[in-house]
Order: structure tokens, then sequence, then C-alpha cells
């Protein structure tokens, strides 16, 4: 089975790397921001059941200081049950994550997994029909979020 990678151009605003998509917002508050691509994640169909506060668990855990750093799980109900009935342990590949981070600046960073590039490995064409629409649908979610500026 041959698997078709594509590379992705976004605007000078976004990064497209091997393994995720961002964005840097500047001149917003952090919260602000977690609302904001809350409310682009559900435009497209997202929800965000788990939520991991990176700077409290170091913060509490190692008694260490550290950036504002938010992992939200990104999941669309629909396309998740299609994977999971096409390749029963998917699951290990889900939810979507969604890094919100402060950088050093102030400005913050938002950076979305690459469903593409995660589950290439599958091998699965019905699986990675699902990664193709879900990777099209957070590029909208971070262009959005370059727009919202």
């Amino acid at each position: 089975m041959d698997i078709q990678v594509f590379s992705i151009v976004l605007n000078v605003k976004e990064i497209s790397m091997n393994y995720y998509l961002s964005t840097v917002l500047k001149n917003r508050k952090f919260d602000e921001v977690i609302d904001l691509v809350k409310s682009e994640l559900g435009k497209e169909g997202f929800g965000v059941p788990t939520e991991v506060d990176m700077q409290s668990i170091f913060s509490a855990k190692l008694g260490e200081d550290f950036r504002r750093y938010q992992i939200l799980g990104a999941c669309n109900p629909g396309y998740a049950k299609k994977a999971i009935e096409s390749e029963r342990n998917i699951g290990v590949l889900l939810p979507c994550s969604v890094v919100v981070q402060e950088c050093d600046n102030g400005d913050i960073e938002v950076a979305a997994v690459d469903p593409l590039a995660s589950m290439t490995s599958v091998g699965n064409s019905s699986v990675q029909e699902v990664a193709t629409e879900i990777t099209r649908r957070l590029q909208r979610v971070i262009k959005n979020l370059g727009i919202s500026e």
C-alpha cells in the first residue's frame, strides 16, 4: 500500500514541521488564547475532553516553576469512531494533542499534532482518510487563529 505524504505550505505567521502545525499569537493573554483555540476547534467539530496543565503538574510534582504550557486533547467524535472501527488500537494515537504555550517574549504559540505524520505508520487506508480530513480541519484551526489576531 502506498501512502502519500504531502507538505503543507502555510502563511508566514505559521510554521509547518514534520509532526505539528503551529502559529504564534502576539498581544494576547494565555487564557484568552485557550478560549479562542477551543472555539476554533468547536467550529471544526472538535470537543476538548482532556486538558493537562503542565505548569501545575511540574510545580506540584517537581517543585519547579515552568512557563504556562497546556495540552488540550481535541476529539472529533465522528472521525474518532470511524478510525476506531477501522483500526481497533488506533486509540493510542487519540485524541489529537493541541499545545498552548507561553513563549519567552510573552507571545503565545499554539501547536497541533499533524495526524498524517502520526498515523503514517498505521498502514490502513481508512485511517489515512480520517487522518487527512482531521489534518485539514486542524490546518483551518491554526489558520483561523492567525487571522483572528
